[in-house]
């Protein structure tokens, strides 16, 4: 077997790609919708905030048997390489997926990194290749979806009642588009409370956001066709910026969408900022985005707060995808 990196712009490359993780979507998680060519693309090319994962693909012979991806990053956490792998379901149980895992722990430990980590569905596959190479199941995250046609809209009037009524001393803002450049140093303040959210066993340290890495994110969002719609709450004593809702429509298949970041700065709790912000977004949503249709979201399944919120929006839970590490 051999392990190739690729270049994002070899397009028969990336179609092997595709056609390698839809397959495997198809055997691991059919719950999953179907894995886009220009979106993959556009990961390879810009990543979640401009810092690109590094792509490959595992040949034997003539065959593509498998993909992955070699993930860092120089915002934090530099002691971590993850990596993520995909043997096509037809070529499996023959040591591809080990071969794979062996390069690229030889990559992570020659560029000094210390911990390495990979995630998979929750199946004894997943959790038998882990044991295999001496990783530790170190956190747990439920994937789930909303049905916007599913929504009882009395329901999420009274709960937006509820809600708002806790917090009165808040006005919420929508934004579409960048950051204005005023707001940029609060905002990086803000966007930091999502350290908060559980991390439960991994070893990783808190993320460092910078005016820079929010613009760095934004960029990386649009050219990967992403419309961002971000609703916040200002503190209408002080000014402060309380807590923040993100949703990003795919601007390719709009009735699709995915929850990035919900977090409430810590000083600002209490006043169910969190349940109003993702109503307050399902009612901007009906207006500017009528064809949407579903959002997914992952949450770590000890993070208590936010999958009861999540869960009294009427969230279905579809898989659990576990995450391991070990030390090098």
């Amino acid at each position: 077997m051999e392990l190739l990196q690729i270049d994002p712009d070899d397009r028969g490359a990336v179609r092997d790609l595709v056609a390698i993780a839809d397959a495997a979507r198809v055997v691991d998680a059919p719950w999953m919708r179907p894995v886009d060519e220009e979106e993959t693309r556009g990961h390879l090319l810009h990543g979640w905030d401009l810092e690109p994962r590094v792509p490959f693909l595992a040949t034997a012979g003539d065959e593509v048997v498998g993909w992955a991806e070699y993930e860092t990053s120089e915002w934090d956490n530099r002691h971590v390489a993850w990596l993520r792998f995909d043997v096509h379901p037809d070529h499996r149980r023959r040591g591809y997926g080990s071969e794979v895992w062996a390069a690229l722990v030889d990559r992570a430990r020659a560029e000094g990194r210390t911990t390495v980590g990979t995630h998979g569905w929750d199946q004894p596959a997943a959790t038998g290749f882990a044991a295999a190479h001496g990783l530790g199941c170190r956190s747990r995250e439920i994937c789930r979806r909303q049905l916007l046609a599913d929504l009882d809209r009395s329901e999420t009037d009274r709960l937006h009642a509820e809600a708002a009524a806790h917090a009165t001393a808040y006005e919420l803002v929508r934004l579409e588009g960048p950051v204005p450049e005023e707001e940029l140093e609060a905002f990086a303040v803000m966007v930091a409370a999502i350290n908060d959210a559980p991390l439960d066993e991994l070893d990783l340290e808190d993320e460092v956001h910078t005016p820079r890495r929010i613009r760095a994110y934004e960029e990386a969002q649009r050219l990967r066709g992403v419309r961002i719609r971000r609703l916040y709450a200002r503190h209408r004593g002080t000014g402060e910026l309380a807590g923040q809702t993100i949703v990003g429509v795919d601007s390719r298949r709009p009735h699709l969408s995915e929850q990035h970041d919900t977090s409430v700065v810590r000083a600002h709790r209490g006043h169910r900022l969190g349940l109003l912000l993702k109503l307050e977004m399902l009612s901007w949503l009906r207006e500017v985005e009528p064809q949407l249709h579903q959002i997914d979201t992952f949450n770590a399944e000890s993070n208590d707060h936010m999958v009861a919120v999540n869960e009294a929006l009427g969230y279905r839970p579809l898989g659990r995808m576990l995450f391991f590490q070990k030390a090098l």
